[in-house]
């Protein structure tokens, strides 16, 4: 997630609500084992995405609104 991604076990969704846009990966708090380059997460279109890097699983909260996208 953009400011407080959490540390998620990789087969977990990661989910995101609109204030969280632009997502991107590794986010800020990730361990450092798991950095890669940082990417970012297109999950407007479909409401999910996954992390070409490390396949993290990205997916917008259910009932979120995205403005502006």
């Amino acid at each position: 997630m953009s400011s407080s991604a959490p540390v998620v076990p990789k087969d977990e969704t990661i989910f995101v609500e609109a204030k969280d846009l632009p997502v991107y990966c590794p986010g800020p708090h990730a361990p450092l084992w798991s950095m890669h380059p940082r990417v970012y997460i297109e999950v407007v279109k479909t409401g999910k995405a996954l992390c070409p890097y490390c396949g993290a699983a990205y997916q917008l909260k259910e009932g979120e609104k995205v403005h502006g996208h």
